[in-house]
């Protein structure tokens, strides 16, 4: 993982290194270096190929959660950084408030009642969507957040969904691993595209979710 540490990330530098293809990182929540990665292989999720498995499809059918969109950005990015092991320090997690008052970074929440279990949050150039970081503090609750979010990119005309790296969790849900070089073309094609992250407007039924990915996937 290669790594070049930088003295200043600003917003507007972040956003030069995502089109890039590099994203920032640190060692830990402690540590106030950030540093820049460029993975040789870069994990994607294709938008017409989330797969939601039967036991997935039940949890979301039975609409135990609930879903919102930037409704809860800084709770989400904390959920996320709430580990023993983090990445996410004071500055990256400041300059992603930023990003989000700027409406260029959006989350997704996932509800159990009134309380947050889980969600996803990232940054939007474009028509990519860079995934940042997801938690879950109940069984699917992430998976659900995902779910909803393949759709609304889908219906915002998202042609990335760039995951960083690849885990089991994300495969088994659809994604998958590419070179550095097939994720270089997938991104300057889609950074020169628009899209519209709130295109979908109200968080659409369990049912629709569904049946778009039956359709696709």
């Amino acid at each position: 993982m290669p790594k070049d540490e930088t003295p200043l990330l600003t917003p507007e530098l972040l956003l030069a290194a995502y089109r890039s293809g590099v994203f920032p990182m640190s060692e830990s929540r402690d540590n106030p270096d950030v540093f820049w990665v460029d993975p040789r292989y870069r994990g994607v999720m294709p938008l017409d190929g989330f797969h939601i498995s039967r036991s997935l499809a039940k949890v979301i059918r039975k609409e135990r959660f609930s879903i919102t969109f930037d409704t809860a950005f800084p709770e989400v990015v904390a959920g996320c950084a709430d580990r023993e092991e983090t990445w996410i320090n004071a500055p990256i997690f400041a300059l992603y408030q930023t990003l989000h008052r700027r409406k260029t970074a959006h989350s997704i929440e996932v509800w159990d009642q009134n309380e947050l279990v889980g969600g996803v949050y990232g940054v939007v150039i474009g028509a990519a969507f860079f995934g940042e970081s997801m938690f879950s503090t109940r069984r699917d609750a992430s998976k659900v957040a995902l779910a909803y979010l393949v759709d609304r990119l889908r219906a915002g005309g998202f042609m990335l969904f760039d995951t960083q790296f690849i885990t089991a969790h994300l495969a088994s849900l659809g994604a998958i691993e590419i070179t550095r070089p097939q994720y270089q073309k997938l991104l300057s094609r889609a950074i020169a595209q628009p899209a519209a992250f709130h295109a979908q407007g109200a968080v659409p039924s369990a049912q629709d979710v569904l049946q778009r990915n039956t359709q696709t996937s």
